[in-house]
């Protein structure tokens, strides 16, 4: 009984990386054309900015600090292996909309590319 309760919060906790994964690919086709006003409203401000001719890019930091452990033990002794994943969102803009929602780092796992990023767009989403 004790190993199907932690098979079932494990496929519980995968629905959700799952679902803040889609938030986030849906993020880089619902903000093209938003304004500056509106990212200010729904992401904040930004954590650094640049500007060159008539593109901007904000960007912004994103993620909730966890770190994936794993380990394996032989008889020869043993290893382990951990990495932190997050997110860096930037924001582009031309002529004051945003043209471009780009993600780059360590932004989750194999099937939930990016969701790690959601964190930080959420409020720009209209729900599904």
């Amino acid at each position: 009984m004790r190993i199907l309760g932690i098979v079932v919060l494990g496929a519980a906790l995968a629905g959700c990386a799952i679902q803040r994964a889609q938030v986030a690919q849906d993020a880089r086709a619902q903000m093209v054309g938003l304004s500056k006003e509106q990212v200010l409203t729904c992401m904040g401000a930004p954590a650094n900015k640049a500007a060159e001719g008539n593109t901007e890019v904000w960007g912004y930091a994103s993620g909730n600090g966890m770190t994936v452990a794993s380990a394996s033990y032989d008889r020869y002794g043993g290893t382990a292996v951990s990495s932190s994943r997050f997110c860096n969102i930037n924001i582009v803009m031309a002529s004051g909309q945003v043209t471009a929602v780009n993600y780059t780092g360590p932004t989750g796992g194999l099937l939930t590319a990016g969701e790690q990023c959601a964190y930080a767009v959420d409020a720009c989403v209209r729900p599904r």
